[in-house]
């Protein structure tokens, strides 16, 4: 991450927007879920988040300006069972966006978070259809979230006319 930034910085001179992306889960009972699936996934959902923002803010304080977005989920408020591990990480991700929220503030850089429902992606491709279904079906709006949803809350957050909005979460479909 920290070469990578590095050679972005290179080539581009800055860094204005991180969209946190990276994400993985395994979805079992608590009691089903290995030690080795937990760890990967704090390492990529929350310290993989945590390094980005850190790496990049360095940047943005030195600009004096940028956007980050980091994904989280609806299971994070639905407290989905099966996925415990996976909801824990999302929400340590919304905590750490607040937190980072207000240390970035004073250099004109806000830090938000977006809540993705069920989006057809290499993620869910594999849960059963009636898991997903049963997700539907506890959201105000009953239908799989589509890339324009996810990009429409992204395009809000990156605007320049965003600047007073930060450490905030908006979740997808109807979901509060």
């Amino acid at each position: 991450v920290v070469n990578m930034i590095k050679e972005v910085v290179k080539r581009f001179k800055r860094v204005d927007i991180l969209i946190n992306n990276a994400g993985i889960a395994a979805m079992n009972h608590i009691m089903l879920t290995p030690m080795d699936a937990a760890t990967d996934i704090i390492k990529t959902n929350l310290l993989g988040t945590f390094i980005f923002i850190r790496e990049v803010s360095k940047v943005m304080v030195r600009q004096k300006w940028g956007r980050i977005v980091n994904i989280s989920t609806i299971a994070v408020p639905l407290s989905l069972e099966g996925e415990s591990i996976y909801v824990a990480s999302k929400a340590a991700v919304e905590n750490l966006t607040k937190i980072a929220s207000r240390e970035l503030a004073s250099f004109n850089i806000t830090v938000n978070t977006i809540g993705i429902a069920p989006l057809m992606t290499d993620l869910i491709k594999t849960v059963p259809k009636e898991k997903i279904n049963k997700i539907i079906s506890m959201m105000g709006i009953k239908r799989l979230a589509k890339y324009s949803d996810v990009s429409n809350v992204i395009d809000f957050y990156i605007k320049d006319e965003s600047d007073y909005v930060s450490g905030q979460n908006i979740y997808l479909g109807g979901i509060s």
